[in-house]
């Protein structure tokens, strides 16, 4: 039905339903944590929808910049992103590589993000 592609080192666990059931209606904790995880990420796709339909292209990579940095999250900002391609940034966007390519250099101009040899940043490395 669908694919994904992790950004980085990963464990998968496929749990039967009979099983999440039993374990759902068991440990109260571990539901209540579900349920708020399955609420925040309606949210996000929510938050993603109005992002793809009302927002130009440069908006959605600044938005997509930002949540890869964990920007407004508990704790402090990641200051570097997860090793992304341009190519992926642009899939994930909705525009082309080469859009992609110059918003990165108007804000890498404009002071928001810094490039040195090996290190892309929303902050200084």
């Amino acid at each position: 039905m669908g694919s994904a592609t992790a950004m980085s080192d990963c464990s998968v666990l496929q749990i039967d339903k009979k099983a999440m059931m039993k374990a759902l209606h068991r440990e109260h904790e571990f539901s209540d944590m579900f349920v708020a995880y399955l609420l925040a990420r309606n949210i996000r796709y929510e938050a993603d929808l109005v992002d793809q339909l009302f927002n130009s292209s440069e908006k959605r990579l600044a938005r997509i910049l930002l949540l890869l940095a964990r920007f407004g999250k508990e704790g402090t900002p990641e200051t570097a992103i997860p090793k992304i391609s341009q190519e992926m940034l642009a899939e994930m966007i909705g525009t082309t590589r080469s859009r992609v390519s110059f918003f990165m250099n108007r804000f890498r101009k404009l002071g928001f993000i810094h490039y040195k040899a090996g290190c892309r940043s929303i902050a200084r490395c």
